[in-house]
């Protein structure tokens, strides 16, 4: 469990919707995010990682679940961007050895 502090950027006509979430869990592909507001499947929006201030382009990629904390959105990259976290994630092939 990664806690960044995000913010989710969302066009809307000549406005942008900015709306201050957490992380739940990020990979290399994204992060789910918790969020106090709830997006359709497919909404494309921006995401700023509030430790760098970088932001990425993403999309949601299925509706969102509720919890008792807010909603439970998952974000996808729309473009590769495995640093945006600045975390060394292990190699897909990687086991945790046995004890």
């Amino acid at each position: 469990m990664v806690r960044v502090p995000v913010t989710l950027l969302v066009k809307g006509g000549s406005q942008t919707l900015r709306i201050s979430a957490h992380t739940v869990e990020v990979n290399t592909h994204g992060a789910m995010v918790l969020s106090s507001r709830s997006f359709e499947a497919e909404t494309q929006m921006e995401l700023e990682n509030g430790r760098t201030n970088e932001t990425v382009r993403c999309r949601v990629t299925r509706a969102p679940r509720e919890s008792s904390e807010g909603f439970l959105i998952p974000l996808e990259f729309i473009a590769p961007s495995s640093n945006f976290w600045q975390i060394t994630f292990p190699p897909a092939n990687w086991k945790a050895p046995e004890n």
